[in-house]
Order: C-alpha cells, then structure tokens, then sequence
C-alpha cells in the first residue's frame, strides 16, 4: 500500500516517520526544495527528540522518501494523510487554507481509489467539507473517500506519543474506511476508538481543551492561594492523589503556550459563537491564560517601579522544554514589555534563540545561564530547562547586581529559597522577601 503525507511539519513529518518505523512505505510531500533534501539527508526541519533518528534509519533502509513532486506522489497513492498546519486567523476561527490546497492537488492528480486522512486539526464538520471538495473536482473517475485521524502528539515527545500512544482515534463513515486504517495501525498495537468524522474532529478539541482548562484552573487557584496565605503545590499534591483529578497539567506557573492549546481553545470558541452557543468554560480558559502570562512583569513593576537601564536577565524563550517552537510563548510578550520600559534583557535558551532572534535581533543572547545573570537587576525564568533549573541560589547572589529573581516555572522549592539572601517571588506561593536590610525603595535605589 503506497502511503504519501502532505505537509512536514510536526503533525506531517512525525506521522511519516512513526508509520516508516513499523515498516510501512511513505512518501511525506512538502513545498520546499530545501527542506526536502536536508530531511533526505536525515536532518529534520523542526527540534523534536528522536525524530533525526528515525529519519535517517528509514531513508537508508528505503521505507521514508521526500519529494516536492506531488502530482507522482499522490498520483497513484492509496492513502494520503494531510497533516499541514491550521493556524489561526485574526478573529481566532482556524485557517484551512493548507488543507485546502493539498485537497486541489490531489483531486487533480488522482488516478486510483483512494483513502484520504485528515490528521490535521481542524473544527467540526471540515472532513465532511473536504470530501465534498475533492468529489466536485475530481479530474478523474475514482472513489475517493475521507476519513478523520486527529493526532495527540505534544512537541518534544511528539515520537513517543505516537510510537506508544494511549489510543488511535478514527473517524470515518464505512467500514471500508474503518478496516484499511485499523490494518495501517495495527502494528502500534494501540487501543482504536471507531467514531464517525464529527465526533473523531470534537475529541481532539474537547481533549486539548480540556487540558487547558486543567491549566487555567490551577493557575486561578495559584493566584488565589497567593492572597489566602496557601501553597498551590501543596494543593495540586492534594488534589492528585483522587484518581477522577489525576496529577497532569496541574502545575502552576504562567500559562500555556505552543502550538496546539491556544489556536484550539480560540478556534473551539469561535465555532460555538458562530453556532449561535457560547463555551463559557473554554472563554474563561483562554482569558485566564492571557492573563497569566503578564502576572511577574506586573510584580516586577510593583517591586522596583521603573525598570528603565536596567538590566534584566531572561532564562528560557521557549514555550515549553523539549522545543524550539516559540509560539504563544510567554516569553515573547514579556520580552516586549521589558524593552518598552527601557530595560536591557539578556536572554538565554538552549535551543530557541535562533527563532528568538527573528522576532527580537537586538538584544543580547549568550551561550549559558550564567552569563546572563552577570550584573542583572533581576531575573525572569520563562521556561524549565534543566541548564536552568541547576543554577544554584548561591549563583544568583554571586552573579546578579541584585538577587530579584521571578519564577514563571516554580523551578525552586518555598523552604529551600528561604535560606538565601533573594528576593523570590513565584506562582502561587508566598513571596520569599530576604533582602533584609533593605527596604523597597533602597533597593529601587542601587538598582537604578
């Protein structure tokens, strides 16, 4: 069975990849002629762990091809999965252009029966759109068919939880549909959810959303626990020993980013407005998170006043560890408050800052966490890293002007934090205030 993907980015390349890995034979299609021959070689265009691996070891053995030729590619395949991307547009509804466009090139270069799959996500009712599309332009006589298969990957484990998925949603209308797609997944030896087209497109956004709900909550419980005197860890750790709450995405900090949880709350949001229903649980989730992202520039503001010629240090671009990906990045709304003020920011990311640096070419990147700490007036964590979360209380205080760190991320334990001279404010948990002998406006004062 001849497998073709369209689109190489983390939905398309991934998917290639994981079915060449459990001995199918794919050919992933992408636009761009350089990106081709740099994943011939075994290179991958996006930062995922194992992905270059897999690449390479199903390139040599024959299993994984590349072309911008689509018209042989899809030409003569028997299923094609559309895994390009579906990027939000200004009002938040999601941009089906990409799909689109792929459905064009294969109605008009299809010469067999064929399976197509819609592994991107996309809002309710859009498979049932794409397979009226493909029928109407049809250049040949074949049987086309659609079928949704939503991903439930997350960026930097993308392979492992494709690999070893907890379940293989498919939603299709035949059983035809059904057997050939429980035949390519049968080596995953996964659980397989059989649904029809709608209900496949609503359980990848009720499940994102979900998720994010989970996050927003313990973020608004973190801010509350801030005013009552409570420790949001200690509540999480209570919460999660009920097996109906779990103890996943119940980790304070500000906010959620990347590709999937903000473009899918906005766009399951915008659907049910424009069914006439509003989701006031997925509105309160998105306005929540917005909101979070600002609370430790707000601190800082309250802390020192002015924050013009300072120099701020920032640890971590990225959205989450794992990734390069900056979308919907706390990081990057914080950066541009921070030099609307006037302050100096050093940042520092293992593996983001060549992305950092198209949105921001101007401030200064150096290569460790130390060095951005050198001289800084105060410091903000934006991201986990483990190069991160090792710097010691002691470097804070051996390399900062002033020891004023704020944790996004909760890298530090309350206890331990207390014992040093910093001043530590983090999500959720009371601010530690060691500066001792000094008040806010003497250190406002050597700061400035």
């Amino acid at each position: 069975m001849k497998i073709v993907v369209a689109g190489t980015g983390y939905v398309g390349l991934v998917t290639g990849a994981c079915l060449a890995e459990v001995g199918h034979n794919v050919t992933c299609v992408d636009i761009n002629e350089n990106k081709i021959q740099k994943m011939k070689q075994g290179i991958s265009p996006i930062y995922e762990p194992g992905l270059d691996e897999l690449l390479k070891k199903n390139n040599s053995n024959g299993k994984l091809d590349f072309t911008t030729d689509y018209k042989n590619a899809y030409k003569d395949a028997d299923l094609v999965f559309i895994g390009v991307g579906t990027p939000e547009r200004e009002d938040g509804s999601a941009n089906l252009d990409y799909v689109f466009n792929v459905c064009k090139q294969i109605s008009d270069n299809i010469e067999k029966d064929c399976l197509v799959v819609v592994k991107s996500t996309v809002p309710i009712g859009t498979n049932d759109k794409v397979e009226a599309f493909l029928k109407e332009n049809l250049k040949n006589k074949v049987n086309l068919e659609v079928a949704s298969n939503p991903e439930f990957l997350a960026q930097g484990t993308a392979v492992l939880d494709t690999l070893y998925a907890k379940r293989i949603v498919i939603g299709v209308e035949s059983k035809k549909a059904e057997n050939i797609l429980k035949e390519i997944y049968k080596p995953y030896n996964q659980p397989i959810v059989v649904t029809n087209r709608r209900s496949a497109e609503m359980i990848k956004y009720a499940s994102n959303d979900f998720l994010a709900l989970k996050i927003s909550f313990i973020n608004e419980i973190a801010n509350f626990c801030e005013i009552v005197g409570a420790d949001v860890e200690d509540v999480a750790k209570g919460m999660s020993f009920d097996p109906r709450i779990g103890d996943k995405f119940l980790k304070a900090g500000i906010g959620y980013g990347g590709s999937c949880f903000p473009k899918d709350t906005k766009a399951l949001h915008w659907l049910a407005n424009d069914n006439g229903y509003e989701l006031k649980t997925i509105k309160a989730t998105i306005e929540v998170n917005q909101n979070q992202k600002y609370k430790l520039f707000r601190l800082a503001k309250q802390r020192v006043g002015s924050l013009k010629g300072l120099k701020v240090a920032v640890l971590g671009l990225t959205f989450k560890p794992g990734t390069d990906d900056l979308r919907e990045a706390p990081s990057i709304p914080n950066v541009r408050r921070l030099l609307d003020e006037g302050a100096e920011v050093v940042a520092y990311d293992p593996v983001g800052e060549d992305n950092f640096k198209i949105i921001y070419p101007n401030i200064k990147y150096v290569e460790t966490p130390e060095e951005t700490l050198e001289g800084a007036h105060m410091a903000f964590i934006f991201t986990e890293w483990d190069e991160i979360k090792k710097i010691s209380p002691t470097q804070y205080i051996e390399l900062m002007n002033n020891p004023i760190l704020f944790d996004g991320r909760n890298c530090y334990k309350i206890n331990d934090m207390r014992n040093f001279e910093i001043d530590y404010y983090s999500v959720g948990r009371k601010a530690v205030l060691n500066l001792k002998n000094k008040s806010n406006k003497e250190v406002a004062a050597t700061i400035m």
